[in-house]
């Protein structure tokens, strides 16, 4: 997990798995698909994206969100101020006070935006945490020039050029979908339909959290959480992808994402979190 300081993690034990994994070392990504005719990159800046302590995130709204709706922060379930989620824990309305660094187009901040709670987060099936702000959209808009990012709705295709930005870095990084991991695990944790970048996303620690945004439609699609390190097998800092029939292969140097249209029918109006709303499978408490 892409968090900067990981030293604490150390302790955390292996997680045994029946097979016996493929080492893809060095691996050689699927060729990105071409541009599809007509299409045209949009311009991905840092507007919209925020430094955590320990994290990168972004201010994120659904396609149906209101100006006057309170604003959203999206970034990792593991980037919590209150430390990992256990495996099967699900976290919803739970207060909040944390502090995000809202950066303009050129990564400079601008402001403090402030949660007021926890809207939801899990590290299971998937490695997310939604902060819900005191602020609205128009008046971050307002006060600062900012617009959020919003979330697609609709699954990442194959090839697709995507950046990964981070705001604890300020850096971004430029690649396409490799593909997709089955399963992820890590540790204790395991991720459903995780996103395999092509080997030029080569994040680090400090960008869990960072929006993946897709440059032709500038929506976010997914967000950062996670790489293999060191080329060990379902350790923390080293997933695994296991495929339907149990297979695991392990693929040094190879970073992923978790996919964030499946946030977008939880959103209910008024830009409440509510899973039991039809078509939303965001795993519950």
């Amino acid at each position: 997990m892409k968090k900067p300081l990981v030293g604490a993690l150390l302790s955390l034990l292996l997680l045994g798995a029946a097979a016996t994994p493929a080492v893809a070392a060095p691996y050689a990504p699927t060729a990105p698909a071409a541009t599809a005719p007509g299409a045209t990159a949009v311009a991905v800046t840092y507007a919209g994206t925020v430094a955590l302590s320990n994290c990168s995130g972004s201010v994120v709204r659904a396609p149906a969100s209101q100006p006057n709706d309170l604003a959203l922060v999206l970034s990792n379930g593991h980037c919590l101020e209150s430390g990992f989620p256990a495996a099967g824990e699900v976290i919803t309305d739970r207060p909040s006070s944390r502090s995000f660094s809202l950066l303009n187009a050129a990564g400079s901040k601008v402001g403090t935006l402030r949660a007021s709670r926890i809207a939801y987060a899990t590290m299971t099936d998937t490695d997310i945490s939604v902060y819900q702000l005191t602020r609205t959209y128009a008046q971050i808009q307002s006060q600062y020039g900012i617009t959020a990012l919003t979330l697609d709705d609709v699954r990442p295709a194959q090839g697709s050029a995507i950046k990964v930005v981070s705001g604890y870095w300020k850096r971004t990084y430029s690649c396409s979908v490799d593909g997709f991991a089955y399963r992820l695990k890590e540790g204790d944790w395991t991720w459903k339909d995780s996103v395999r970048y092509t080997s030029a996303c080569n994040t680090i620690g400090g960008t869990s959290g960072s929006p993946v945004i897709d440059t032709t439609t500038g929506k976010v699609v997914a967000v950062n959480n996670t790489g293999n390190e060191d080329g060990a097998r379902c350790t923390v800092n080293n997933p695994c992808e296991v495929d339907q029939n149990g297979n695991v292969t392990v693929r040094r140097g190879i970073n992923y994402a978790q996919q964030t249209y499946i946030v977008v029918p939880c959103i209910a109006p008024g830009n409440r979190i509510d899973l039991s709303r039809p078509g939303c499978t965001l795993p519950k408490p």
